[in-house]
């Protein structure tokens, strides 16, 4: 086999193999973590008033208010949060476009030097810094990546976020009310339902991690099930007291 041939071999197996997981999470980490607080605290909750020996018809409530309030509660917090996040960036970005406009040769300059900090050759560094700074929006790109670390044109959607937390929160917690509104009478299917969706939902954050699915899937079961046997105790507690 010839020298070309082999570099082109390891080519074609660096290009293959040199894949790398979603470290950001993409839309699966909000999703699932959303899905995961729904089904946890709207658990905890029905089965904190289940443990007061209280009537099926108000454990169906307290779990329908549960999903209906942290449902609103999520979305409200991602949609302010998001917003403010994007108002900060676009005012910081306003400042460095200003800069820009008044000092080009500053901010060229700028450039350049975090280039050189990074290894590039001065000389090298400065004639890169000149090429980019002569489109002022992908100068203005470049900076934001830089010293901002966002990209102006991919900012966080306020209402894209508010929508999913609603929905996958919803999603997680109506799943310990379901078997109530299909007929049971018992809390049992619901615990366990909840628990299996739990399960199901560590198994799925194993792709945003390093750990095996199993192991994602049995500590978030774990947990889950922890904050609603805690409940359930506490419920016990406080119902015979009063």
């Amino acid at each position: 086999m010839s020298i070309i041939e082999t570099e082109a071999t390891l080519h074609e197996a660096h290009r293959d193999n040199h894949t790398h997981r979603d470290v950001n999470g993409g839309w699966l980490r909000p999703a699932v973590f959303g899905a995961m607080d729904g089904l946890v605290s709207n658990l905890a909750l029905m089965t904190g008033v289940a443990g007061g020996a209280l009537s099926q018809q108000t454990i169906v409530i307290t779990g329908l208010a549960g999903l209906a309030a942290g449902a609103f509660s999520m979305a409200a917090g991602e949609y302010t949060s998001v917003a403010s996040q994007r108002e900060l960036v676009q005012a910081e970005l306003e400042v460095e476009r200003g800069e820009l406009r008044k000092h080009p040769a500053d901010e060229m300059a700028e450039l350049a030097a975090l280039y050189v900090s990074r290894g590039v050759e001065p000389e090298l560094a400065r004639e890169v810094a000149r090429q980019l700074s002569k489109d002022p929006e992908q100068a203005l790109e470049i900076h934001a990546r830089e010293e901002l670390g966002v990209d102006p044109d991919d900012l966080p959607s306020p209402l894209v976020a508010a929508v999913s937390s609603f929905g996958s929160f919803a999603l997680g917690a109506l799943l310990p009310v379901l078997p109530y509104l299909l007929g049971a009478t018992a809390l049992w299917p619901a615990v366990l339902l909840a628990l299996t969706g739990l399960f199901a939902c560590g198994a799925l954050v194993a792709r945003v991690t390093a750990r095996s699915w199993w192991y994602s899937g049995l500590r978030q079961l774990f947990l889950g099930g922890t904050a609603a046997a805690l409940t359930y105790g506490l419920g016990a507690l406080f119902g015979a007291a009063i």
